[in-house]
């Protein structure tokens, strides 16, 4: 049972989501401020350049705010793989299952546009621990690390997960 409080999806990027992400993603406390630039950098790009951005948004909204959001898109040259760029959950509303919707609504949405298997890396770092647990948990196995990938000691790893 989750407790996620009256929330509605929504596929479509809009200028506000410039600033919705920005919030969702501040609000963790995880991510660097080089970071936060790229999450809206994405969003800022599907919207000059619409679905051939390559960037494909999946939103959570309570009361009209962005509480929760991923962005996915197909990984160039492969015939069904897509990478989950971004998954975040506003602060306010971590721990009631929001983020396991999330993830399986864009599992759907994948399955939908012909994906079979999604690809996640994050970061070796100790504060990432419950992020890879949560990947573990919804399916998700260790494929590969990349030894000092971001910084000695901070290596990135890759999990995936077949969908169909």
């Amino acid at each position: 049972m989750n407790n996620i409080p009256a929330v509605v999806y929504r596929e479509e990027v809009m200028e506000s989501d410039l600033e919705g992400v920005h919030s969702v993603v501040r609000s963790s406390g995880f991510f660097s401020p080089e970071e936060t630039a790229v999450a809206m950098e994405l969003v800022a790009e599907r919207l000059k350049s619409g679905k051939a951005s390559g960037y494909f948004f999946l939103f959570a909204e309570h009361e009209r705010e962005v509480v929760g959001y991923t962005c996915y898109g197909p990984v160039p040259c492969t015939e069904s793989s897509y990478d989950l760029y971004w998954i975040a959950v506003h602060d306010d509303f971590r721990f009631l299952g929001l983020g396991r919707e999330l993830l399986e609504r864009t599992e759907k949405e994948i399955r939908a546009l012909g994906g079979s298997r999604i690809y996640i890396e994050t970061s070796s770092r100790g504060q990432y621990e419950p992020t890879r647990a949560f990947y573990r948990k919804c399916g998700y196995r260790d494929e590969a690390i990349f030894k000092d990938f971001y910084a000695p000691g901070d290596s990135k790893i890759v999990y995936v997960k077949t969908i169909a």
